[in-house]
């Protein structure tokens, strides 16, 4: 009996939100044995693997497929897709000419009681680039009206978003940053 599924181009499982709870504290348990990049790590190649899954969805739905979807349709469907699967609301929206935002809300890692987002960082650097067919870096960062449940990340080229993470360590805020960029 063969283990794999070949009829299946994507596989997906469902887990609870507590997921990344649990994974978040096993993580900060090991550390340094599992840095946190790690965990981005793998929710890159998770990313790469969610556009599949996404683009298989659109096609379920007589839509394009993500390379040639109309600019208007994609935040409406990746809205619909990303509550569909059980993640949360997400909204993207463009905060300049070089950096995107998007606004994760009831978002199931940021559910946990800890902050921050390791894996949906790296999940969406691996599924935006897949997106754009390049590398793109993906920060998260902390909006001024930072609620229990929302994440916000800066999605950009890596030299923007760069550029953007030594702004902010120099205190300049990341909306400046970004217009600057």
């Amino acid at each position: 009996m063969s283990t794999s599924l070949p009829f299946l181009t994507t596989r997906t499982v469902t887990v609870p939100v507590e997921f990344f709870d649990g994974l978040r504290r096993s993580t900060q348990r090991a550390y340094p044995a599992i840095p946190v990049d790690a965990v981005r790590d793998a929710g890159y190649a998770a990313g790469q693997a969610l556009f599949d899954h996404f683009s298989a969805w659109l096609a379920d739905r007589s839509e394009h497929g993500p390379d040639v979807l109309l600019d208007s349709r994609f935040p409406i469907l990746l809205r619909e897709y990303f509550f569909e699967i059980g993640w949360g609301l997400v909204q993207l929206s463009s905060l300049s000419e070089a950096v995107m935002v998007l606004d994760a809300n009831n978002w199931g890692e940021a559910a946990a009681a800890a902050s921050g987002c390791p894996v949906s960082t790296g999940l969406f650097a691996g599924f935006f680039g897949r997106v754009a067919d390049a590398p793109l870096s993906v920060l998260e960062v902390t909006p001024d009206s930072a609620a229990e449940g929302q994440c916000r990340f800066l999605l950009g080229s890596v030299d923007v978003l760069h550029y953007v993470w030594e702004a902010m360590e120099r205190g300049i805020p990341y909306e400046r940053a970004a217009t600057s960029a």
